[in-house]
Formats: C-alpha cells, structure tokens, sequence
C-alpha cells in the first residue's frame, strides 16, 4: 500500500468561531485550520484535521511544500520509519513548526485503524474505555465569570477546572480565590491554575504559586516560557504544588527528556497537535511513566484533533485527565460527532474505526478557500 495523492484544505469558516474577549493580548479571533487528506492505492483514506491558527495560508503553505512531498509514495503504515526520516529530512532546511507533522502522523494512524476494523484507542492498546474530565476556561473578562463558570462546571458533574486566568497578577489572584470559594474544599473536583506564561519572573511566579498552595490548587501550569528552565527548575525546587510544562517545547520527547532528567518541570505535557502526532505523544507518555511521572495531554484546541487526543488518553496509564476546552462554539468546528461527556463527567472515545471521526463535508467545503 503506497500514499497515491495528498489533499490539503486552507480552511476559514465564514464567522468566528471565538469572540476577541476569549482570546488575550489580541483582537483577532478567528480560528483558521487545516484538512489533510492522505490517499492511498488501496482506497482507505486518512484524515485529520491541522492547526493554522490564524493564518492557513502560512500553515498550508508549510504543509504543501514541507510535508506533502515527504509522504507521497511512502507506506503508510511506516509511522515509526518515517518519524525518524522525517527529522533528518527537516534539519536539511525546512525547519518546520512544531504543528506541521502532528496532522500527517494522524493520518496514518487512522489509515492504520480502518484497516484493522479498531477504534485508534484499542490499537494503541487500551487502558481504559473513558476518561475523567476537567473544563479548561478561555480568558474571561473579570473574576466573578471564572468563578461562575468553575461552579456551574462542577454542577455538570466535571472532575475539575482549569483557570487561564487576566494577565494582571491582582485579577488573576482574585479570579483563584473566587473559583476556590465558589466550588468549595471538596477534593473530588480539582482546580487547576494555567497563567500561560503571564509572571515575567521567578519571584513573581514564586509568590503566585505559594497563594496557590494555600488555595490547594492541583497544579500550576505553564507559569513562565517552557524554555526558561533555570527559573522553572527552582519553582519546581521551592514550591510544593507541581510544575506543569513543555507543552510548547519543541524537539518533542528528546527535548522532554532533558526537562524531566534535570527537574525541570513534576509534570510533562503532550498533545497530538503540538508535539508530532501520535508517535510522538506515545513516546513522550512512556517516557514519563518509566520516571514515575505523569504526562497530562494537553488541549489541541480544534475538536477533530480533542478526539485524537482521547483515544490517547484512554490508552495512557499515567495521563489522569482529559482536557476539555470552553467555549462551546469549538465543540462542532468541521465534525458532526462532538466528543461525548457523561452526567459523571467522563469522556468517551468514538468507537468507529480509526479516529471515528465523522466529517462535515458541508461545513468545510463551506470554510474551503484553497485546496494544494
């Protein structure tokens, strides 16, 4: 079986899918992605959806001259030849971005699921058949909302909330304090506190992180740049409440390694968008687990890639949560199948061959400005 043509969709939907109020430090709010279809000799498709952000043009552009001819004539089911070839190849002067192999690596497994007739979860050998959720907020204008939004969430039967809290270090202390008083002290329901690199400095981050620790948060994520590790490795050193980090990292588990050796971070993030796909998340997470630590998926914020990232979920032992991210508007982005959550707030994987991802032909034809 051979990789016979590859379709790339530029795709921008006709409204916005987020408001400029849930998005920080930008008035643009909208949300560009990609279809990367991989056609093989034998009939079986794969498909998955890529990240572009705010610019498809950019994303496709890489995409079609990067990836497209990388992967045409090659077996498809050679994920882990490839993902190795593939490294060397890009040293040689493409210098991708950390995005552009995550939706390749996708489709491969999904050609790989249809033709073993197995959900992707069972083939990456499953560990459970759901997943406890925690609700990862967008930037939400005062204190008060995170804090509605955390109890209304609990209510909902969630396993915890997450905070992408103001900038300012004031309103997003207030916006901890109020989410801790509104869902009250019982330890079933996490909270979770993602600044996403909003201290500046060590001290800054230091001081947040100790009003953390009296408010028992689960862990504090991302608070400086996943590349300032001289200061991450000291908070992780001085703090009780654990590290969250290398989501944005790039090298994948090579680079993750080092962060985990040299304690940089207590817990590793992994996404199948960011991070290379699902050879590289499966990696990362066996890697974590032979140090006795955990690796949390991190959100890949398009629903059809939120799918993907389940299936690994449910087929990681030491991944406690999956991410779900708010608003609603993103549920159905491209996809007729939104992910699934129970009363109990667990979430379950399609269980169609391959992602089981189900397609809205109609909505992405609509969103399609280019095809490469």
């Amino acid at each position: 079986m051979k990789i016979s043509d590859i379709e790339i969709r530029l795709c921008k939907p006709r409204e916005p899918v987020m408001t400029d109020s849930e998005l920080r430090d930008t008035q643009k709010s909208d949300l560009h992605f990609l279809i990367i279809k991989l056609k093989t000799d034998a009939g079986i498709d794969g498909v998955s959806m890529g990240f572009a952000g705010m610019g498809a043009e950019m994303a496709g552009n890489v995409a079609a001259q990067s990836l497209k001819p990388f992967f045409l004539g090659k077996d498809p089911l050679a994920r882990e030849q490839h993902w190795h070839d593939f490294r060397r190849y890009d040293r040689v002067w493409h210098h991708t971005p950390i995005y552009a192999y995550g939706p390749f690596d996708i489709a491969l497994w999904d050609i790989a699921g249809k033709l073993a007739n197995m959900p992707l979860f069972q083939l990456l050998g499953q560990y459970r058949e759901k997943a406890p959720t925690y609700v990862s907020s967008m930037f939400l204008d005062t204190p008060q909302e995170y804090a509605d939004q955390a109890a209304r969430f609990k209510a909902q039967g969630f396993h915890g909330y997450k905070l992408h809290p103001p900038s300012d270090y004031h309103e997003a202390l207030a916006a901890y304090r109020l989410c801790r008083e509104a869902v009250g002290d019982d330890a079933r329901f996490k909270l979770m506190a993602d600044p996403v690199t909003a201290h500046s400095y060590y001290e800054e981050a230091l001081r947040m992180g100790r009003e953390l620790e009296k408010l028992d948060y689960y862990w504090f994520e991302e608070p400086l740049y996943d590349v300032d590790f001289h200061s991450l490795r000291k908070l992780t050193r001085d703090l009780d409440i654990p590290i969250c980090g290398t989501e944005v990292l790039a090298g994948s588990h090579y680079s993750t390694a080092e962060c985990i050796a040299s304690g940089v971070v207590d817990i590793v993030r992994s996404d199948v968008s960011w991070k290379g796909g699902i050879t590289a998340v499966m990696k990362t997470a066996h890697l974590a687990e032979a140090f006795g630590m955990r690796c949390e998926i991190h959100t890949a914020i398009y629903p059809a890639l939120e799918i993907v990232n389940l299936h690994c979920v449910c087929a990681i032992a030491n991944c406690e949560f999956f991410e779900a991210l708010v608003p609603s508007s993103l549920l159905k982005l491209g996809i007729l199948n939104p992910l699934r959550i129970d009363d109990e707030g667990y979430a379950h994987p399609p269980t169609g061959a391959g992602t089981g991802v189900e397609w809205d032909w109609d909505f992405i034809d609509d969103a399609t400005v280019a095809v490469l």
